[in-house]
């Protein structure tokens, strides 16, 4: 998929959200506090120096809440996406499923509940593979394809008509 453009701010949170989480920005964070607490001596451990580090860790804690939030917004967004694509290209989900993630929280209790109980069910089958098998996977592709096929060819028929 093509990237969009993106903006400054978006860019940014990429690039700070990929090098917080990166063991560089762990080994200089650590050296920072080792650095500030072998310094203690040289100041005779005073309330300023005491201040830099609380006041430095407050700071960047308070900005990276922000940041954080916007990445894990971001990919919460994509994970929904990426689901609703997943129920929605299989003949055999439910599409009320799709957007749940708007319903309230009693709504979304009531559906657990109703998942809950499948999960009940299934886990009383004898055989863990009687609806997970490969062999059931391999003909569910195959019924998909086949019903992919007869629609396709149904619209280079529509197609062809329409541009008699």
């Amino acid at each position: 998929m093509a990237q969009s453009k993106k903006s400054y701010f978006e860019k940014f949170a990429n690039l700070a959200t990929t090098f917080t989480g990166s063991s560089l920005a762990f080994l200089g964070a650590l050296s920072i506090v080792i650095i500030w607490a072998v310094s203690g001596p040289i100041f005779n451990y005073s309330e300023t120096w005491q201040l830099v580090i609380n006041t430095g860790t407050t700071i960047i804690t308070f900005l990276m809440v922000f940041l954080i939030q916007k990445s894990q917004n971001k990919d919460s967004k994509a994970i929904q996406i990426k689901l609703n694509e997943i129920i929605a290209s299989n003949e055999r989900a439910s599409n009320r499923i799709v957007d749940i993630e708007d319903l309230t929280e009693k709504e979304l209790d009531q559906l657990h509940l109703f998942y809950a109980k499948l999960a009940d069910e299934a886990e009383e089958d004898i055989d863990i593979h009687s609806s997970h098998s490969i062999d059931a996977a391999k003909r569910n592709q195959n019924f998909k394809y086949a019903k992919f096929q007869t629609r396709h060819e149904e619209w280079l028929q529509n197609q062809q008509k329409e541009s008699n």
